[in-house]
């Protein structure tokens, strides 16, 4: 009894082998009829090198009949120079490459074989195509999408290139020629830069021009306004999103424009409106030079020049509480103040006339030119929007008349529109200082301490009488009344409280 089961346990031991040796037969035979139909050529060594296996496109392409033998031959010996026995050697890859035979050029394909236990048994090569134009199309695609990106790049570098010199900050004026040494010389320095000014004095065209006379001027210039992005959004601007951080972030980490300065140079304008919340991250990437995205627990090193601007008192704003004293000492380590144009009148005829050379050059057209009356007319104007209000007028001026020269004429209405009771008064031999006072004469003695106003106090009431009449003519909308004044919002509201008549206007709102 025990021989029988023996035996009925053999012939199914037998059995099964039998069948597996038969599935592996129809298997293999699948395997090469595959490679036939894919393939322009497929060869198949052990580890020792040696061809297991040809088939006939292979063959026919290497000049073998089907009557040689090849199989137990070394590989060399069929294919010379032959880099399947690398592979072997190597196990990795060599998944396309051009292999010359028999004066054709072959694109091919070699993979390394593995056993059960990872070792390496053995290698089979393919012939992709069997005439590299074959590729052509595939390559042509690919040149193109590789000239496609290259452009991109190299418009995002424009982009973010600087886009000013010192030689385009104009003026002649002391004030200009002290700021313009100065700041050369913190270009020189990778040292952290704090541009002080008013509204329109200048303050990204000299960042740009301190970019590009840095060591750093081959990286890219990132600029962020802080003033213009909602609180909300300027955190992930700023610092980046991590995969997931909220809502709507997506599936992909976003680097912010402190990251994509990274090598470069980060201009921060309005430094003075960025949250409190925020300021302490910033603080960290001065200090450590590392930028943590939101959402995320890693932190990323990055290299960042920062240069930032402001037209506030950031000094004030450290004593009310609203601006970080650590903060506020990173940033002025070296800080330029840039003059108001009230402070160089001399420039105004400079300046005028690279503008109106840049109007000719973007709307046509010769450039307009300044009478003598017209010079002295915008010397005599207080400029409280500065070069930008300047430009501006100038436009207008440049639309509203067809002669080749703008006279002080074509000014007065202009400037008595865009700026409601800011205008100093014309300094005329005889006349009283004080607009709409009796001319002074010899007859009529009086006491100068009582009949004239001291400059500060008159210049603070005229600028007080312009903001009251800006937000009456604006409906009280406080955006408005500082687009008719050429002053940013920001300035706006800080003279609003500098003079206390925020709450002293019923009806406004921003």
């Amino acid at each position: 009894m025990e021989r029988l089961i023996d035996s009925v346990a053999a012939r199914r031991r037998r059995a099964a082998v039998a069948r597996e040796a038969g599935l592996r037969d129809r298997v293999a035979r699948a395997a090469v009829e595959l490679f036939d139909q894919l393939y322009e050529g497929a060869v198949l060594i052990d580890a020792a090198g040696t061809v297991l296996w040809m088939n006939d496109k292979y063959r026919a392409i290497l000049g073998w009949n089907g009557m040689d033998p090849v199989e137990g031959r070394p590989v060399e010996d069929i294919i010379p120079n032959s880099r399947l026995r690398e592979v072997v050697a190597s196990g990795r890859a060599d998944l396309i490459d051009i292999f010359e035979v028999e004066g054709r050029q072959l694109v091919v394909s070699r993979i390394p074989l593995k056993d059960e236990d990872g070792k390496v048994s053995g290698a089979v090569g393919m012939i992709l195509y069997d005439r590299v134009q074959s590729l052509k199309p595939l390559v042509d695609k690919f040149q193109g999408l590789q000239r496609d990106l290259e452009a991109a790049r190299r418009q995002l570098a424009d982009a973010r290139r600087a886009k000013y010199g010192f030689s385009q900050f104009i003026g002649n004026s002391e004030a200009v020629r002290l700021l313009k040494r100065q700041a050369r010389r913190a270009a020189e320095r990778d040292i952290t830069v704090l541009l002080l000014g008013e509204t329109g004095t200048g303050k990204e065209m000299l960042a740009h021009a301190l970019h590009a006379a840095s060591e750093r001027q081959a990286g890219p210039m990132v600029r962020v306004n802080t003033a213009a992005i909602p609180e909300n959004l300027l955190e992930a601007e700023l610092f980046g999103v991590a995969p997931g951080a909220y809502t709507g972030a997506g599936n992909k980490p976003r680097d912010g424009k402190i990251r994509l300065a990274h090598g470069g140079t980060l201009f921060l304008d309005e430094i003075g409106d960025m949250p409190l919340s925020l300021q302490s991250k910033l603080l960290r990437v001065l200090q450590e030079r590392e930028v943590e995205p939101l959402g995320s627990n890693r932190v990323i090193p990055v290299d960042v020049r920062v240069i930032a601007a402001t037209s506030r008192d950031l000094g004030r704003m450290v004593e009310d509480g609203r601006f970080r004293a650590d903060l506020y000492y990173r940033l002025n380590v070296l800080p330029l103040r840039l003059p108001p144009l009230r402070e160089r009148l001399e420039d105004i005829e400079l300046l005028a006339d690279a503008l109106l050379e840049r109007l000719a050059i973007e709307q046509g057209g010769r450039p307009r030119r300044l009478t003598d009356r017209a010079v002295a007319r915008l010397q005599r104007h207080d400029w409280p929007g500065n070069v930008r209000e300047l430009a501006n007028l100038l436009e207008r001026a440049a639309l509203l008349t067809d002669e080749a020269e703008i006279d002080a004429g074509h000014l007065d209405g202009l400037i008595a529109a865009g700026q409601p009771g800011t205008t100093v008064a014309d300094p005329v031999a005889g006349a009283d200082p004080v607009a709409g006072a009796d001319p002074v004469t010899a007859d009529e003695p009086v006491c100068v301490a009582e009949t004239v106003e001291p400059l500060r106090e008159a210049l603070a009431a005229a600028e007080r009488d312009a903001i009251r009449r800006a937000l009456a003519a604006a409906g009280g909308v406080k955006t408005q009344a500082a687009k008719l004044l050429g002053i940013s919002r920001a300035q706006f509201y800080e003279k609003l409280a500098t003079h206390g008549i925020e709450a002293g206007v019923p009806g406004t709102r921003s």
